[in-house]
């Protein structure tokens, strides 16, 4: 019987957490490569002592928000993406697609109206949130059925099994796709025909995005097992 552990559930994981892990396997996986550890390592900042509700910690939130659009921006310029840049706010606790926002604009920390604070002050189960976790936006140019699609990876072990697009009619390629109306279409990892074919010249083959899809999430679950082990409370048994 696999038990997982309870120090990686998310009443008590932070997403911060995550990406701190997975940012260093990231820039070590792109060093061998030779290749900039952006390409698949999106950036990110957190800030603490957010209150939506009371309106408080806004002026750190709102200063790591144009930081980061600032960075995005020099990045698109130095790899010529004509793209508006934007981030992902969202709880550092919790799951279920709650507590998330797009911002295009630093500006629009200052003017969230009261439902969107509402929406932004608790998660599952009525945790409140007090530290949020700001992501460099990454567009999601998928489709499925000319709806936006994202692909979700499964994984056992340091395998990758399967996975499935979430699908979501009602969202744009900057918004999240984890909430209500979403749909789900198996991926063709096993049928998919753009492996590459032998005895042809390099470069003929299509690019086989599912094969990187499988990379990342590779790297995500090496960054999961660090993550585990630093945060283990119990750590000190089985050293």
């Amino acid at each position: 019987t696999a038990q997982p552990a309870c120090s990686g559930g998310r009443a008590v994981r932070r997403k911060s957490q995550h990406f701190e892990a997975y940012e260093a396997v990231a820039k070590k996986f792109a060093k061998l490569l030779g290749m900039d550890p952006w390409l698949i390592n999106p950036m990110y900042s957190v800030c603490d002592e957010v209150n939506f509700q009371e309106g408080t910690g806004s002026e750190c939130l709102e200063s790591q928000v144009d930081a980061l659009l600032n960075k995005i921006r020099r990045k698109y310029k130095e790899y010529g993406i004509n793209e508006k840049p934007f981030v992902i706010v969202k709880a550092d606790n919790g799951t279920y697609g709650m507590g998330i926002m797009t911002v295009r604009d630093a500006k629009e920390i200052v003017d969230l109206n009261r439902r969107t604070r509402n929406k932004m002050s608790v998660v599952k189960d009525g945790q409140e949130v007090s530290r949020v976790i700001i992501q460099e936006g990454v567009p999601t140019y998928e489709q499925m059925n000319d709806a936006v699609a994202e692909p979700v990876v499964y994984m056992i072990d340091r395998y990758v099994v399967g996975g499935f697009y979430r699908v979501h009619a009602d969202r744009g390629i900057d918004e999240n796709l984890n909430a209500p109306g979403s749909s789900f279409v198996p991926l063709a990892f096993a049928e998919q025909t753009q492996l590459p074919r032998p005895g042809v010249k390099p470069g003929v083959s299509a690019p086989n995005r599912f094969y990187m899809y499988g990379v990342i999430g590779r790297l995500a679950m090496l960054a999961a097992s660090y993550e585990l082990e630093a945060t283990d409370p119990n750590a000190e048994i089985y050293s």
